[in-house]
């Protein structure tokens, strides 16, 4: 790694040299813009908009729009003059319980490294925040940028995270907070049942990135002239349930057979899993429906019998004429 500040932490009249570095790094896979016919890198050049010239970068200044067209341009000198741009201290402030830094206010998170004889003091101060069980609040100027910081031990190695300011944090404007919606009790008390059923520890090396490996597959694939191997297709997601109370049951009885545990019900009611399975065994069957034109045809063809009911009251009658010709022969 390599170090990408010097400075010293400020702890009461100590002053411990340290070495800052990244403490993350992004695994994205980047990608440059390139023209698609010949595979050539598209460039940009830096131009004026008002005389049209490439400008350098000794010519590019900074400049803050106050709107109406208006810009104030400010040069080297005027951020020099700055008392944030050659402080190289990490000043402690207090010491506060950890919970009580919400996490939605960190932002980066750097590594300190105890240079040259800042070895115990370090130490020390290491030492102290662990038995302590808080952490540090500070101020550090990086990047021309005075930001609010915490200090906490990580591994054996201080981390110094910083931290956005209260006023960059949003608050949340959505129009259901405002609704009164009521929770039942029992769909509550199925709700913890469904996350005591999914409870477990956290583990980050159980997770993985699937698209970027995915990605990565590709790429490989191209630069070795073979076929990509097309990843199976995940089930579906599920429709949005009309019975919520039906989907937290499935939800809490999948997650005990993920765990490999017994069903909740002694069996006599039909789950929603089960109810589904013989859905699912009901819809193999359906094909059996097909069958209903056949009875459509069967019940047009009875009418012709009729016809021939009907041909025969003619015979009857003519054995009824004959009868009295008999007679006369008698």
């Amino acid at each position: 790694m390599r170090a990408i500040w010097k400075g010293a932490v400020s702890f009461g009249l100590v002053s411990i040299g340290v070495k800052v570095y990244s403490a993350t790094e992004e695994k994205d896979i980047r990608f440059h813009q390139v023209h698609r016919e010949d595979g050539g890198r598209i460039r940009y050049k830096r131009t004026c908009s008002v005389c049209g010239e490439e400008v350098t970068y000794d010519d590019i200044a900074k400049g803050y729009d106050i709107g109406g067209g208006e810009m104030v341009i400010l040069t080297d000198s005027d951020f020099a003059d700055l008392p944030l741009s050659t402080s190289h201290a990490i000043d402690v402030l207090e010491f506060v319980p950890a919970e009580q830094v919400d996490p939605i206010l960190y932002n980066k998170a750097y590594f300190l490294e105890p240079e040259g004889s800042a070895t115990k003091p370090y130490v020390l101060l290491r030492d102290a925040l662990s038995d302590s069980e808080r952490v540090a609040i500070v101020k550090v100027a990086l990047r021309q940028r005075e930001q609010l910081a915490t200090l906490r031990v990580r591994e054996g190695v201080l981390l110094l995270n910083t931290m956005l300011w209260p006023d960059e944090i949003r608050r949340p404007d959505f129009g259901f907070l405002d609704e009164d919606l009521k929770v039942r009790p029992p769909e509550l008390a199925m709700a913890s049942s469904l996350i005591d059923s999914m409870a477990g520890e956290f583990e980050p090396d159980a997770f993985t990135d699937d698209y970027r490996a995915a990605l990565q597959e590709v790429i490989d694939a191209k630069v070795e002239g073979r076929e990509v191997v097309q990843p199976e297709e995940e089930e579906a997601a599920p429709a949005a349930a009309v019975d919520l109370m039906a989907a937290l049951k499935a939800s809490v009885e999948r997650a005990r057979a993920a765990r490999g545990e017994a069903p909740s019900g002694g069996g006599a009611e039909p789950t929603p899993i089960s109810s589904a399975r013989s859905a699912k065994k009901a819809a193999k069957k359906a094909p059996a429906k097909k069958a209903e034109p056949a009875k459509k045809t069967t019940a047009k063809k009875a009418p012709a019998k009729k016809p021939a009911a009907k041909k025969a009251e003619p015979a009857k009658k003519t054995a009824a004429k004959k009868a009295p010709a008999k007679k006369k022969t008698a």
